[in-house]
This record gives structure tokens, sequence and C-alpha cells, in this order.
């Protein structure tokens, strides 16, 4: 009993520390880009993860962990609307519900997951796409494509079998908010005076101290990330895995700005923090079966990655404001893969690893382009040009994130 709320008390801290992570995703998101959309963002932001805790009670929960039966698909499961905890014979709570944690608990941790993925999409469409269509996105999205995506894994399905292994979400959470991202900033368009006569150009975000600010928040909401995905407090484990995911943050980090350096000439540091971020996304599907050397090096290329991933999404004339593409997706790709390379555990193979991320990208880049292809034709998904011009705050809101009170002197 003493060992299980150990174990319990150290998955709500970790549940803690990913909800903590919205504030870091809005600090980036409204850093990075301009003034006049901050309200927008923020109010995405605050909307993700009200109505994702509240779909993934309805439904996703247990769309994600249906329970699936011996010898079935392992494709699609659903084990009923709303929650209903397991009770003992005298109608209390099931302590013997998981050796780690109980039932409430175990439902809070992956629902601040399921949120996360569609924040991830939030930024890369920021400044240009309708409110009312990015949340009827989100609601299907986060309602039933990432549940039923991480039930092929977590939720022991057809993947898990097949020996595929994301500790804590590289493909599962990066990788299929990643995706979507990628489809609906194809969809969008890019942004007005984004590409000149072919050429990209610099929008600069209008709070870069907000937006570091947001990287050093994810980083530490990491630790729950990360950790918590250990569904205990063993201490081996969990202490192995924040070495590890704290050393491939730093690596991705440094190299990414190095790199940046010697391809551009210029410190740039939205790149160092785009590199720390890579690093994170990294580790993330092996964090607890990688040694420290492992991290780095994990962490290193996934800083390459990032100022390669970033110069090509440009090439493509795609238009991401804040790189989500390049994080989440590419470094959610590498780190995936990177299991197959670097794990310690010998079950763990390349081939494996390889068929888990072509499923998720098949699964991912098709419903989401369902959604958003349709939303597009039947609603519209793009703001008016005068809208964009003028900023989403004042035509979507009615109002601004810095009002100006000097007007109100008397």
């Amino acid at each position: 009993m003493e060992l299980l709320t150990i174990n319990n008390v150290w998955m709500m801290i970790c549940t803690a520390l990913v909800f903590f992570m919205h504030t870091g995703f809005a600090f980036l998101e409204i850093g990075l880009t301009r003034q006049k959309n901050t309200l927008n963002i923020l109010f995405k932001n605050i909307f993700i993860v009200t109505i994702g805790l509240l779909l993934y009670c309805l439904v996703g929960f247990n769309l994600m962990y249906p329970g699936f039966a011996e010898g079935s698909a392992g494709i699609f499961g659903f084990a009923g609307f709303g929650l209903d905890s397991p009770l003992t014979a005298e109608g209390a709570l099931d302590l013997t519900y998981n050796e780690g944690y109980t039932y409430w608990t175990d439902f809070l941790f992956q629902g601040m997951f399921a949120a996360t993925a569609a924040t991830i999409v939030s930024g890369a469409v920021a400044e240009r796409m309708k409110i009312g269509p990015f949340m009827i996105f989100t609601i299907i999205y986060v309602g039933f494509v990432y549940p039923i995506a991480g039930s092929w894994k977590w939720g022991g399905g057809f993947l898990d079998q097949l020996g595929f292994y994301d500790f804590a979400g590289s493909t599962l959470v990066h990788s299929v908010g990643g995706w979507a991202a990628l489809v609906a900033v194809f969809l969008l368009g890019p942004r007005i005076g984004k590409f000149k006569n072919g050429k990209p150009q610099a929008i600069p975000g209008h709070n870069i101290p907000l937006a570091t600010a947001g990287v050093l928040i994810l980083w530490l909401g990491w630790f729950g990330f990360n950790g918590g995905s250990v569904l205990s407090a063993n201490p081996e484990l969990t202490s192995l895995t924040l070495v590890t995911t704290c050393l491939a943050a730093s690596a991705g980090g440094i190299v990414a700005a190095l790199f940046t350096f010697l391809k551009y000439k210029n410190l740039d540091l939205t790149m160092f923090l785009n590199g720390i971020l890579g690093g994170l996304v990294g580790i993330t599907a092996g964090a607890d079966v990688m040694t420290p050397t492992s991290a780095i090096i994990i962490g290193a290329i996934a800083g390459v990655l990032i100022v390669l991933a970033v110069s090509c999404v440009d090439a493509l004339k795609l238009d991401d404001p804040v790189g989500a593409i390049a994080v989440h997706l590419i470094c959610g790709i590498w780190g995936t893969l990177a299991v197959g390379i670097f794990s310690t555990n010998p079950e763990h193979n390349f081939m494996a690893q390889l068929i888990g991320v072509a499923c998720y990208a098949g699964f991912c880049l098709i419903t989401s382009f369902i959604i958003i292809f349709t939303l597009k034709k039947v609603v519209g998904i793009r703001v008016s040009e005068k809208e964009e011009l003028e900023g989403l705050d004042s035509h979507e809101h009615g109002m601004e994130a810095y009002p100006d009170f000097r007007s109100n002197d008397h």
C-alpha cells in the first residue's frame, strides 16, 4: 500500500508537470508570432486542454485502452462511453488496478498527453487559420484519431504485439501531431508576405524572451512527460530517464546553435531553442533504454535535423511559424527509429520501428487530410486577407492582448 502511494504521488506530480507544458506551448507560440495574433493563439491553447480532457473522459480513454480481446486484430476497440472505475466487492476503489497508480491517476496522466498532440498543430497554423474550423479539427483529432492511434501501441494493439516501442510518444504524440501539422500547413498556404519572388522572408516573433521562457517550461514539463511514462516511482528507471532526457535536450540545443552558425554565420536563439525541443522529442521514444552517451548522440543528430528541416520546409514553400514540423514530426520520426539503433534492449529492432512510423504516417496523413480538406471545402479554413493583415485578435475576438491604456487617460 505504501509503495502504491509513493508511485501514485509521483505519477500525479508528473501529471501536473505535463499540464504545465501547456503554459510552455502557449508562451512559445505567442513569442514566435506577431503581437496582433496573441489572443487568438492563447484562446486556441486554452480550448485544446479543456476540450481535450472532456473528450478523453467521454470517449478517448476507452478508445485508447479498449482491452483488446485475445486474438483480435488490435486495430480498433471501444470499452464504452465515460469513465467507469474498477471497484472492489465492497464498492471501494480497486487499488489493485495497477501496481503503479490508480485508475483515476492513469486517466488524468494520459489525458494530458492527448491534449498535447493538437497543440502541435496550433503553432503550425498560427496567424491565418479560422478559429472555428480549428476547434472542429481539434475535437475530431483529439477525440478520435489520437486515441485510436494510441491504442495500437499503448493499448496493446497490433504494433505492440509486433514489438514496436515508443516509451513516451516520439511518434504516438509528437509525430501524430506533426503529420497533421504538415497537412494543415499544406492546405492553408503561407502567410501573406512569407514568400517574395519564391524566397522565404523572415517574419519575426514579437516576444523572444517569452518564447525562451516557453522552451524552459517545456523542458521542465518533459520531466513529467518522460519521467511519468515509467508509470511508477522506480528509482533506477526514473533517474536514468531524466538524465537521458536532459542530455539529449542539451546536445540538441548546442548542436543546432553551432550548425546554424556554421551554415548562416549568425547565432540564432530561435534555432537554439528549437534544437533543445528537437533533442527532447528525439529522446522521448527511448529515454528509458538509452545510455547517457547514446542520448547525447540522439540529441545531437536531432539538432542537425532541426536546422536542415526548417530550411527544407521553407524550400517546399510551406509556412510553419514556430517550426513545429521540424521539431515534432522530423525529430519524432528520428527518435522512434533511434530506438532500433541505440536501445539497450536486444528485443528492440529497427524494422519494427520503421513499420510503426509508416503505419502512423499513413493513418495520420489520411485522417487529417480528410478532416481539414472537408472543412476547407465546406466552411473555409483561412481568414480573409483583411483579417490576416489587421490581426486575428481584433477580428475573431474583438479585443487585443496588449491594449493601449494611454488612450484611456483623462
